[in-house]
């Protein structure tokens, strides 16, 4: 087996994991990761998102969800990454996908996207209480 994916919900998930690892060659890698972000978290993140394109205006410019994506995400890591485009006319933000985050760190996005907005005056939409886990 090259690679394989167990997501824990349950003791016998746990104990296929416990017998992969008591038959895995020496040398093989294991890697344990918190749980991916929900849909309903997504769903959240890309409504605020889009508030915050309609309302605010940045820089004399109005951004898309998508820019103002880029700028949440590259302000959560607390770092920025950029390299010049293919063409050498500007530049290319790197950095990771917002699918790669955990369900924890999807809150503190949404959180930063939320206090952005109360300092810029973004009126958001409330979710529906049944449909949002945070």
């Amino acid at each position: 087996m090259s690679r394989a994916l167990i997501i824990l919900n349950r003791a016998s998930d746990r104990e296929r994991v416990q017998a992969w690892a008591a038959k895995a060659p020496w040398g093989t890698r294991v890697t344990f990761q918190e749980a991916k972000r929900t849909s309903d978290q997504n769903a959240r993140m890309w409504a605020m998102l889009t508030e915050v394109a309609r309302q605010v205006e940045w820089d004399g410019l109005k951004l898309s969800a998508d820019d103002w994506k880029l700028i949440f995400m590259a302000a959560l890591k607390q770092e920025l990454r950029m390299v010049r485009n293919l063409d050498r006319t500007g530049f290319v933000q790197l950095g990771r996908s917002s699918s790669d985050l955990s369900v924890a760190e999807m809150g503190d996005l949404m959180d930063l996207i939320a206090a952005f907005g109360a300092r810029e005056g973004v009126t958001f939409a409330e979710p529906e209480a049944d449909h949002v886990q945070a």
